[in-house]
């Protein structure tokens, strides 16, 4: 492999793990295809999708040998995509059916056990080039940070309204504050912004908004632009790609996007966890929320994020309840961003006003930490 020759990354689905096991043997000294999750089943659509971007591979290796039938539909589906995910095929042997099929599905390569170099080379090279088209210039894009309650009412937008606040002070960088909060968003509420537009101007339209639009769509208070939720329940479902364009229009805009998202176990919270560079799971010392929370975390983890993705923040939490952050660490088995004061008092003063936390008061230094 040349210098400039970079390893594809790669998906590997395969319920098969004889198969499986055989493609990460071979594949590892030849290093082309590196794989960076190792799924042991097929999946339905909505999970694939939350998958592709939670890892975005440049490519999914996908067993033919187990149900061909499934995995067709799944080739399919990641053409669908925009951009579209390159599939090469796998299995046990050189079938001439499933070679067959999966070509017709739209896979761009076919590899069987088991597995040599010279194939391996091959698949890399036509997957490289079907590639080529859609690569363009890299350029810096802006973080995404989610904030998601594990049981409504724990504070994660008025942590998220702050957050952003002091992201901006701190950094002096371009901040949106996003509420994908679609049915009860509250940011308006927090901050006290009369708006025209919404969220939903974003989400449902033809096109995305051009650069010379984007003043007119997002309000602005104390140095950062705010997209509030809309007025009236969105009740329309989310369609996850206008999600990700919307995700990633934002990115090349602003240094910094803090989602203010609905609860972690809405859809909306999981589709815009799988975008987010990192989330905060806002939880209380309530044993109701810390219940919740222990909840969260074990669907995370079936649905395959990495804990490395998010983190806990423990909200309104006072010195009498004597808990640590060690302590909720080693109760839930996930890392603790931080502790956040019980400061009923200025909390109460911003939201009435609706502006940013002073700098002076325990809260405000608390959230800058």
């Amino acid at each position: 492999m040349s210098a400039n020759e970079l390893p594809i990354v790669a998906l590997l689905i395969s319920p098969n793990r004889e198969l499986a096991e055989s493609f990460l043997r071979a594949a590892t000294p030849v290093h082309l295809f590196q794989v960076v999750s190792d799924i042991k089943s097929y999946l339905p659509e909505q999970v694939l999708e939350m998958r592709i971007r939670q890892f975005r591979p440049d490519v999914v290796l996908m067993d033919l040998s187990t149900d061909i039938e499934q995995a067709c539909e799944s080739i399919q589906y990641l053409l669908t995509r925009t951009p579209a995910i390159q599939v090469v095929g796998l299995h046990t042997s050189q079938d001439g059916n499933a070679i067959v099929r999966s070509l017709r599905a739209g896979a761009a390569e076919f590899l069987w056990m088991p597995f040599d170099a010279a194939a391996q080379k091959v698949a890399f090279d036509r997957v490289a080039k079907l590639r080529a088209p859609v690569v363009q210039e890299e350029t810096e894009l802006g973080k995404v940070i989610g904030f998601a309650s594990t049981k409504p009412g724990s504070g994660a937008s008025t942590l998220a309204a702050q957050s952003a606040f002091a992201i901006q002070r701190l950094t002096g960088k371009r901040v949106l504050l996003l509420d994908l909060d679609l049915m009860g968003g509250t940011i308006s509420f927090y901050l006290k912004i009369h708006h025209p537009n919404s969220v939903v101007d974003l989400l449902d339209r033809e096109n995305l908004p051009s650069d010379s639009d984007w003043d007119r769509l997002a309000a602005h208070l104390d140095g950062i632009d705010i997209i509030p939720g809309p007025d009236e329940p969105f009740t329309l479902a989310m369609e996850p790609g206008r999600l990700h364009l919307v995700i990633e229009m934002v990115r090349k805009h602003y240094d910094f996007v803090v989602l203010d998202l609905p609860s972690i176990f809405h859809r909306t919270a999981l589709l815009a966890l799988s975008e987010a560079d990192t989330a905060c799971l806002v939880t209380t010392a309530e044993l109701s929320s810390l219940h919740l929370t222990r909840k969260a975390l074990e669907m995370l983890d079936v649905l395959g994020f990495e804990k490395s993705r998010y983190s806990i923040l423990v909200n309104r939490l006072s010195r009498q309840e004597g808990i640590a952050a060690a302590d909720v660490e080693k109760m839930f088995g996930a890392s603790v961003r931080a502790v956040i004061p019980n400061d009923y008092f200025s909390l109460h003063r911003v939201v009435t006003r609706g502006e940013p936390l002073s700098q002076e008061s325990e809260l405000g230094r608390s959230i800058e930490s």
